[in-house]
């Protein structure tokens, strides 16, 4: 049955289920099952592999739920044939939860009151003679507690709202109807108007549920839960849903004014409720899906980001008042210097400044200036490049400034595993020391910090935590196994990315590295203590020994493969060594020629692609933005300006991008090609170094619309993407952009139509 179904919904074999599933089971890893069991599971990506885990998980609970109903239905003596059909045809926990609410043990309602004292009687009446006289007829079940007419007739709505309400048919229908043509309006809390600015553009919002995109949702709970928007859930025309609720039960409405009006209140005061809480639910399911999709994309691509390489650098954490934070790292990033300078107001220390730094570099060879983009990053910026220039002029090699972004510097600094990396250091230097390091390898530097402080999320503080945790978790793991790793280099929190490395793991391999030294080849990770064959078969061919006893350690093809690689050398008549990097022997072989039972063709082509580029990066050539000399401040950006900037941050409604102005300006969806985009993420990418064309600028609220098409002109009419449409399309008002966590995000697009048509809001 799980098996059935995920294939059905992933469109893939279902031997290519099974097998994924048995490989789970087993203990493998996503990352070494993606990598190395092709021939198992078809080809399957680490994407769908964990779509698979996931869907056998929440259909394995809904095993388990079902049969718990099924147990608690039988106990109860109702469990029928057919209705044991319909629990094991569920497919949803909605519902079997639909088909299970009769069967329910609940405190006694007013239906169950007025049925104990023998009105159901009284309701069949009424349907059955739907042109009797309701008072004459409840004249005659008068009884304890419903001693007049008034009160038996209201048991009786009770009873027939109660069938409504447990009719898991009718409940379905009903729920479905109201998400397909309902619609999410919104209108300020009196009062609030000043206080809760943010949210202007929802003070009069309306839009289909089925339109609402993730962002959307999202805002319009958060200016929920802070008291400013007034939300309401228009499920439509009433008398389509009376309709629905009368045709189910073959009421007689038409004939008869009470059933008209117990139909009402019953659609009213319970089903029109429940399924309000049903659509809200879906509707922050959906923006959860979304927030998520984007946030795990925008992290991989961060971590995925081009490394500077093993190159000495000199971070540099800008500040004001507190100074600039400095720290001076080797190739491989240990720290060799570090200081404070007070370049900036209120000190002005700018020659002492440049003076001192010059000093650093030139003693240390440093080869790159990371600057952090926070504040006074500007005037950092410029302070770098005199130190550059004045290296330059001395004639030493000019180092090149770079700017990094410094999301989640702080957070690392204050963390345990800074702690632990520095003891003896001050707080404040330990973020300048992250941020040159994240230059030179963005991936290895970036593990260390809660994927969540990292800045590329949209709404992270709105969603389920526990699924949010668990997709950047995977998200991470996918990255660092992507790219492999260096064994005799490696922190303990990259190490324990690694398939198959634990914690505690990771600890004893770099114990084990600090008390014998390098590792010779991956075979000597089994002396580590607590790691077995099977930790040993999961990590061994994403770590990488660089120089050691045997060249296949130093590239992806993984222990158990040597042996065909041995078969290649000895049909080539070439020694491994020769093997490696010989483009033009292996462009010849024919990967059929040395697959076998256990190593099929996928992992054979694997193997020779892996020879001819051994342990190649998978990451994009290092490049970074150089911005315009003079362009500092949002003020000082005009109309028109062609600039070149990084993408700090890509959203459903479009992407941030960086100018240097301390202030990211927006490049709506719509204005990013000539063609229309459904996401924008099939243009950029975070990190991503483009040119943009500046369109609109509004320093008083500080916001700046910028666009991707150099060819537009601010102030024209803005062209269609073809194939007509925008993205974000929707509401009547739409709200501005998200707060990104450590730098304001501008609007833009062009800028009054992002704000009109994408339907940003915090």
């Amino acid at each position: 049955m799980i098996v059935t179904t995920i294939a059905r919904e992933l469109q893939v074999r279902e031997d290519q289920i099974r097998a994924v599933l048995d490989l789970l089971a087993e203990g493998n890893t996503v990352p070494f099952i993606a990598r190395y069991r092709k021939e198992a599971t078809g080809g399957l990506d680490d994407t769908q592999l964990r779509t698979i885990e996931e869907r056998a998980t929440y259909l394995r609970e809904l095993e388990e739920r079902k049969q718990a109903v099924l147990e608690a239905i039988e106990e109860q003596g109702k469990l029928t044939d057919d209705l044991r059909a319909l629990i094991a045809a569920c497919e949803t926990k909605a519902r079997l939860e639909d088909l299970y609410l009769p069967f329910k043990k609940r405190r006694k309602t007013k239906a169950d009151i007025a049925r104990e004292a023998g009105l159901e009687a009284l309701t069949d009446a009424l349907i059955d003679a739907p042109a009797s006289d309701p008072q004459a007829l409840a004249a005659s079940y008068l009884t304890d507690g419903f001693e007049d007419e008034k009160k038996a007739l209201e048991g009786a709505r009770a009873i027939l709202i109660d069938r409504f309400a447990l009719d898991a048919d009718l409940v379905g229908e009903v729920r479905e109807q109201m998400f397909r043509t309902g619609e999410m309006t919104a209108s300020v809390v009196p009062g609030k108007e000043s206080e809760g600015a943010k949210f202007k553009d929802y003070f009069e919002f309306s839009e289909p549920f089925t339109k609402l995109p993730s962002h959307r949702i999202l805002a319009l709970l958060r200016g929920e839960s802070e008291g400013v928007l007034q939300l309401h859930l228009d499920p439509g025309d009433d008398a389509v849903y009376e309709g629905m609720i009368a045709d189910r039960f073959a009421l007689p409405v038409g004939e008869s004014r009470w059933l008209a009006d117990a139909v009402r209140f019953g659609w009213r005061t319970k089903l029109a409720v429940s399924s309000g809480l049903d659509v809200r639910m879906r509707l922050k399911e959906k923006a959860e899906e979304g927030a998520l999709d984007v946030f795990a994309t925008n992290l991989r691509d961060v971590l995925l980001a081009a490394p500077a390489g093993q190159r000495a650098t000199l971070g540099l954490d800008p500040g004001f008042r507190n100074g600039v934070k400095c720290a001076v790292v080797d190739p491989t990033g240990k720290v060799l210097a570090t200081s404070i300078v007070y370049p900036h107001q209120p000190q002005n220390r700018w020659d002492a400044a440049r003076q001192e730094l010059a000093g650093l570099c030139a003693t240390h060879g440093v080869d790159l200036l990371a600057v952090g983009n926070g504040t006074a990053s500007r005037e950092t910026e410029k302070l770098a490049g005199e130190i550059a220039d004045l290296i330059k002029d001395a004639g030493g090699k000019r180092p090149t400034p770079v700017v990094v972004s410094e999301s989640g510097a702080s957070v690392y600094s204050a963390s345990e595993i800074a702690s632990a990396e520095f003891p003896d250091m001050d707080v404040s230097l330990r973020g300048a020391v992250s941020i040159a390091r994240r230059l030179q390898d963005p991936l290895a530097e970036l593990v260390k910090i809660d994927p969540k402080a990292i800045g590329v999320g949209q709404y992270q503080h709105d969603v389920n935590q526990h699924a949010l945790a668990r997709t950047l978790d995977g998200v991470v793991e996918s990255a660092v196994n992507a790219v492999g790793v260096d064994l005799n280099t490696a922190s303990v929190p990259l190490l324990e990315r690694v398939a198959g490395v634990t914690g505690t793991l990771a600890k004893n391999i770099v114990a084990h590295r600090d008390d014998n030294g390098a590792f010779r080849n991956r075979r000597a990770l089994l002396k580590v203590p607590r790691l077995g064959p099977k930790a040993y078969e999961q990590c061994a061919g994403f770590l990488r020994i660089s120089g050691g006893s045997d060249p296949l350690d130093a590239s992806a093809v993984h222990p158990e493969a040597y042996p065909v690689v041995a078969r290649i050398a000895a049909a080539t008549g070439l020694g491994v060594e020769e093997l490696i990097g010989n483009t033009r022997v292996l462009s010849g072989l024919r990967p059929a020629d040395f697959a076998d039972d256990t190593f099929g063709i996928p992992t054979v082509t694997d193997i020779i692609a892996e020879l001819d580029k051994p342990g190649r990066d998978p990451r994009p050539e290092f490049r970074t933005a150089t911005f315009r000399e003079g362009v500092e401040k949002v003020s000082d950006l005009t109309p028109g300006m062609i600039l070149e900037g990084t993408v700090t941050n890509v959203a459903a409604f479009g992407a941030f991008v960086d100018v240097g102005v301390h202030q990211d300006g927006l490049v709506h969806v719509s204005a990013m090609s000539d063609r229309f985009v459904s996401d924008p993420h099939e243009v950029v990418r975070s990190g991503q170094v483009v040119k943009v064309k500046v369109m609109e600028v509004d320093v008083d609220r500080q916001r700046i619309g910028l666009t991707l098409r150099l060819d537009d002109e601010p102030g024209q009419p803005k062209k269609k993407p073809q194939r007509g449409g925008r993205g974000g399309g929707g509401g009547q008002r739409k709200p501005r952009p998200d707060k990104r966590p450590d730098k304001r995000p501008a609007a833009g697009g062009s800028m009054a139509d992002a704000l009109k048509r994408a339907g940003l809001g915090r």
